[in-house]
């Protein structure tokens, strides 16, 4: 079983940055592929990014240039760095964890991330 909690959602200007981050208990966790996926109000819930156990990453064409996820195995922790935040980057974000599947398996309780226009 794993637990993820995440923080350091938050209310900032357009233009402003923010860091997510999510630590992970149990073991192994260098072997999960890590997400961050996020939820606004009304729309479906949809994935932003991961980071395979190997390094490689995968983004929403959306926040391409602007995100940027990371992990520390040493700390099993995964990071989503979110810079030139925008209006429509306001939603609920939900740390995730996978080892083959290709739907997440474990998921955080999520964080508000706010952004004023």
């Amino acid at each position: 079983q794993v637990q993820l909690v995440e923080s350091g959602g938050g209310l900032v200007q357009a233009g402003g940055s923010l860091r997510l981050s999510c630590t992970a208990s149990g073991s192994f966790f260098s072997h999960y592929v890590m997400g961050w996926y996020r939820q606004a109000p009304g729309k479906q819930r949809e994935l932003v990014a991961e980071i395979r156990s190997g390094g490689s990453r995968n983004y929403a064409d959306s926040v391409k240039g602007r995100f940027t996820i990371s992990r520390d195995n040493a700390k099993n922790t995964v990071y989503l760095q979110m810079n030139s935040l925008k209006p429509e980057d306001i939603a609920v974000y939900y740390c995730t964890a996978r080892l083959t599947s290709t739907e997440p398996s474990y998921w955080g309780q999520g964080t508000q991330v706010t952004v004023s226009s």
